[in-house]
């Protein structure tokens, strides 16, 4: 079968002819891929930015984390799955058996790994996949959206750890596909006011603002963000601001925005050490914070808003491709013309 694999530690991907991988657990189960999604951090991987090495001793892998599918073949230890029955995955998969994971804090598990990323994902035909990483949908479910789950889960788990409240004024650092999430998570949460900000990016700019952003901001036409923010806030600072860029400047950029007492949630991934003025951030009394990854109980909520709200999520799919077109599909993500890509092995 054709997989999209990252083989060596240096910029680039490579389509190769690989066998069809077989269940090796009794756990597991084979998934035939309907949709995956490109997703930012494949673009980093792709690049080969700093923040990834921890894939070098794993390579080669095959790509892909943001996927939906239909169960093929079953372990002998399988019993909430069946063959034909349409799933989502999540990535990240935990030991089960750590003092983490037995007190339900699966998040910290020190042994977990992740599919696409630390073993063989799926951008390729099939998958394996450990049965409990999977999440079963109605058979009416489209497919493509369903490989929207995992970024949706991403973007509800921060704006949880951002504690938006309804009438908050809520600042997005990156117009990418965590920050259109932060948005539509923002809005279902009551913000009254989102903005969504970018650099030289309208067409992902133009997507947020389908997708619950009241504003945005290209800083190409304003380079001075806090001016840009607070001609749209009537000359207030912010409740909560979102970094979703990578740019370790935009932490910076972004206290400068936000109210006494606000939160920043960090949710990108940094090549660069950040440095922050602590005495202004200390008098202000700000709260700096991490969002990474996505807990169980956001798959089941963004399962039912894909569902319930499929018409609202949907722009976000800017391309479907054939996976033998992937690396066009990279293309367009590296020179940011799309939202979100979705491949079709």
């Amino acid at each position: 079968m054709l997989a999209l694999k990252k083989t060596a530690p240096e910029p680039g991907l490579s389509l190769i002819d690989t066998p069809e991988p077989v269940i090796m657990q009794p756990d597991e189960v084979l998934v035939a891929v309907a949709a995956v999604g490109v997703c930012g951090s494949d673009v980093h991987v792709y690049e080969w930015t700093a923040g990834y090495d921890f894939m070098r001793s794993k390579l080669p892998v095959t790509l892909g984390h943001e996927f939906s599918g239909h169960v093929v073949q079953v372990g002998s230890a399988v019993e909430n799955l069946e063959v034909g029955q349409a799933v989502v995955v999540m990535p990240t998969t935990t030991c089960m058996r750590c003092a983490h994971c037995l007190g339900g804090l699966f998040d910290q598990c020190n042994a977990r790994t992740t599919t696409g990323l630390t073993k063989d994902g799926a951008f390729a035909r099939y998958v394996t996949v450990p049965a409990r990483a999977c999440f079963d949908l109605a058979p009416e479910t489209d497919l493509s959206l369903a490989a929207l789950v995992e970024p949706l889960c991403i973007g509800d788990n921060a704006a949880d750890i951002g504690n938006i409240r309804l009438g908050d004024t809520v600042v997005i650092l990156g117009p990418g596909t965590i920050g259109q999430t932060i948005a539509l998570a923002a809005a279902w949460r009551g913000a009254s006011n989102i903005i969504v900000v970018g650099l030289n990016d309208q067409a992902r700019l133009s997507v947020a603002a389908t997708l619950g952003a009241t504003d945005t901001v290209d800083l190409q036409d304003e380079p001075d963000l806090k001016q840009a923010i607070l001609r749209r806030t009537g000359q207030q600072l912010v409740d909560v601001v979102f970094e979703a860029t990578g740019n370790p400047q935009s932490i910076t950029d972004g206290l400068g925005v936000l109210r006494r007492s606000g939160t920043l949630v960090a949710a990108g991934i940094h090549a660069r050490p950040v440095t922050l003025d602590l005495t202004a951030f200390v008098r202000n009394r700000q709260s700096l914070r991490a969002a990474h990854g996505s807990k169980r109980e956001s798959w089941q909520r963004m399962i039912k808003r894909i569902q319930q709200s499929a018409h609202q999520i949907r722009p976000m799919i800017s391309q479907e491709l054939a996976l033998k077109d992937a690396l066009h599909g990279f293309d367009l993500c590296v020179k940011k013309q799309v939202s979100k890509v979705i491949l079709r092995p």
